[in-house]
């Protein structure tokens, strides 16, 4: 199965510029708890989560009428092409510890791919799913037990 077969296609993005207070209000008004951000090409330089907000924002004390997303935003960010495969999408979302990946055709963003997603999708190996999930919440400390 490919990653076109299971994508949301409606996708929501934020400029670099986009001050934190409104692109929150735009994941407010979408039910989304995430954004990618793109350049005036529609190319993905980054992404920020409404978790991206509260850590990186409230919790720094920053003015969110005034600070550019850029602040805040994940940068490097994995993506797949709509050919990808679900196994080999999972496989970076699982490696990189990620629920939410987008997904870019010629540079533009053209959707996104979600553990929901993969998780409501009855041809989707629930098994695959599960692992990914697993893999996604491992803690990273090598001191936690």
């Amino acid at each position: 199965m490919k990653v076109k077969e299971c994508m949301c296609n409606n996708v929501t993005f934020v400029k670099p510029d986009c001050s934190i207070k409104d692109c929150a209000k735009i994941m407010c008004n979408n039910h989304i708890g995430c954004v990618p951000v793109c350049d005036n090409t529609n190319k993905v330089v980054g992404l920020v989560t409404d978790r991206d907000i509260i850590l990186r924002c409230v919790a720094c004390d920053k003015e969110t009428n005034n600070t550019p997303i850029s602040d805040i935003m994940t940068t490097n960010v994995c993506c797949c092409n709509p050919e990808t495969d679900v196994k080999e999408a999972e496989k970076i979302m699982s490696d990189n510890q990620i629920r939410r990946i987008p997904v870019v055709d010629n540079n533009k963003v053209v959707g996104m791919l979600t553990l929901g997603n993969l998780a409501s999708n009855k041809y989707v190996d629930e098994n695959g799913v599960y692992a990914t999930l697993e893999n996604i919440c491992k803690c990273n400390d090598k001191n936690a037990e």
